[in-house]
């Protein structure tokens, strides 16, 4: 495999079908490569960029990426993963939160190389009599497949006929746009599944997809959300990003190298050689914070985010002479809560959470505010409560 081909493929958890990618990406023809985002949220964060990332890839192979804006496919609301129906957003909602994705996206991808387009320009237009005809190219049977489906109607949990729409409109986006290729997210795979069967009914080639994995947070178990407060937001500020990536456990660090680092394989095998031949990990993990600070707020703000970091690492704030204190874990993370208990940091599990809330509890100089936060063991942390209490934390398994 090529080094462009394996630069691809990198990240990638499935390629349907692997020969046909293979057999059109060796025409030489540039792909239509077709990535959707629903503006459902005004901000993204790094789990969001994953699937950017892939795409500035392709893009810097030559091929033709459309980022779609899901302006329609919003009002509908994608249930993926949801138990419930989702409630549709508003028209000014979805308006503003779009520009918001556009201007984000741009910080990953070329925009003068980019297609921008909006599902609601030709949605808005399509007769009731041609959407029905839509909805009769695929059959019911198939759609509760769908895992969120299945689990609903087993459950005799409300499904809205609306909702069986999303799949079907994401899938009529591939037909008008004529896509080689649909990335998206694991969880999306049923969606762009649905994209091959109606460009096959519509007397198209179906189109190859692609899923990217789920990008766990900074806790290394969940994947990133807001609503875990695990999450790197593309609009933290550099210092607040710089400290978070920082914060996250050695193992973790490669796979965040693997699905959002624009570098390539020779680099990322260099990093590991250097690594294993003794160099610190904090070290490697300097050049991914830098990199992608740099890459959502410039480089020299990165390389000042760098500097304060190691700035309170070294100064007064944080002295060298921290008392080390070993802590054994039976499991892969320990909530923040216990752990602050057991160094002595807290009276008790409440009050360890009421500092957390507080905002006075930094792991890796990052602020913890979830009160169910958990950190990975094995690990090495710089725990902080206050000004006054610091130590580092040696995590282990035992």
């Amino acid at each position: 495999m090529t080094p462009s081909l394996e630069l691809l493929c990198r990240g990638a958890a499935e390629i349907l079908p692997r020969e046909e990618f293979f057999h059109r990406l060796g025409t030489g023809r540039p792909l239509r490569v077709k990535a959707g985002f629903d503006p459902t949220a005004p901000d993204i964060h790094l789990g969001h960029t994953v699937v950017l990332t892939k795409l500035r890839q392709f893009q810097d192979q030559g091929h033709q990426i459309l980022f779609l804006v899901g302006d329609f496919t919003a009002r509908i609301g994608d249930p993926t993963g949801k138990n419930v129906t989702r409630p549709p957003l508003s028209a000014a909602e979805i308006q503003v939160n779009a520009q918001t994705y556009c201007d984000q996206a741009f910080k990953i991808l070329n925009p003068a190389l980019t297609e921008v387009v909006f599902n609601g320009s030709w949605m808005n237009q399509m007769p009731a009599a041609e959407l029905v005809r839509v909805a009769s190219r695929y059959t019911v049977a198939r759609m509760l497949e769908r895992d969120d489906f299945k689990r609903r109607y087993a459950n005799e949990q409300a499904i809205a006929i609306h909702e069986f729409l999303y799949p079907l409109v994401q899938g009529y986006d591939s037909v008008h746009l004529k896509a080689d290729l649909e990335i998206g997210g694991t969880d999306q795979k049923f969606n762009l599944l649905v994209g091959r069967h109606l460009q096959e009914a519509y007397g198209q080639r179906p189109q190859v997809i692609m899923t990217m994995p789920l990008l766990e947070g900074r806790d290394g178990l969940q994947k990133m959300s807001k609503s875990l407060d695990n999450y790197i937001g593309i609009s933290d500020s550099p210092d607040a990003m710089f400290g978070k990536i920082m914060s996250i456990s050695d193992e973790l660090m490669w796979r965040y190298f693997d699905l959002l680092s624009l570098r390539s394989r020779e680099d990322l095998t260099d990093l590991r050689t250097r690594e294993e031949a003794g160099r610190n990990p904090r070290d490697t993990k300097f050049e991914l914070a830098h990199e992608l600070v740099g890459r959502f707020h410039g480089v020299a703000a990165a390389a000042q985010a760098q500097q304060d970091f190691i700035s309170r690492f070294t100064s007064r704030e944080v002295p060298t002479q921290a008392e080390e204190l070993l802590l054994w874990c039976d499991t892969d993370a320990q909530t923040v809560s216990l752990t602050l208990k057991a160094l002595g940091f807290a009276a008790s599990t409440s009050d360890a959470r009421r500092l957390m809330v507080q905002g006075a509890v930094r792991i890796n100089s990052a602020r913890i505010a979830d009160p169910l936060a958990a950190i990975p063991s094995p690990g090495r942390y710089l725990v902080e409560v206050g000004k006054r209490k610091v130590a580092w934390l040696t995590l282990a398994r035992g």
